[in-house]
């Protein structure tokens, strides 16, 4: 992880497409400007781990069903 120091009003780069501009610091928040291109996706990291968690739950388990007449010993 990087971890960088930054003032109000600064940048920080990351590529060629994407520009994290500190906007305004105050007690314990940072408020952030991100200029990206629109196919770039951009979320918080407690947003990103709810569209996990959903997308695990509408995912539908299949169980596997053998026909009775194959017999798993001679399985490899």
């Amino acid at each position: 992880m990087l971890v960088l120091t930054r003032k109000e009003g600064e940048k920080i780069c990351i590529g060629d497409d994407v520009v994290i501009t500190i906007v305004r610091t105050g007690g314990d928040k940072v408020r952030l400007g991100i200029d990206a291109p629109s196919d770039k996706v951009i979320l918080r990291s407690e947003l990103k781990a709810k569209e996990r968690q959903e997308t695990k739950e509408t995912i539908p388990i299949v169980p596997l069903v053998l026909p009775c007449s194959v017999d798993i010993s001679k399985c490899s």
